[in-house]
């Protein structure tokens, strides 16, 4: 990958209808795991505003520690 591509990868923001899509994790969930400190937090779009995102970085992250944590059993 080229240091754009990491860039990008890095910094792209994602809305929860990928983060489902990505995860697996119901809406409602996905939300009560951030709450809980268990899954990635969302960024505000707009400070003071309701639209939130997330990083796509952190999010892969969270879905790599889900395979790690599933082959270490």
């Amino acid at each position: 990958m080229t240091d754009t591509t990491n860039f990008y990868n890095e910094t792209r923001l994602i809305r929860i209808k990928e983060v489902v899509k990505l995860t697996g994790l119901s809406r409602a969930y996905a939300y009560e795991l951030a709450a809980a400190g268990l899954f990635p937090k969302s960024v505000p779009l707009v400070p003071g505003g309701k639209a939130r995102a997330w990083v796509y970085a952190e999010v892969q992250e969270w879905l790599n520690q889900r395979i790690v944590e599933r082959d270490q059993e």
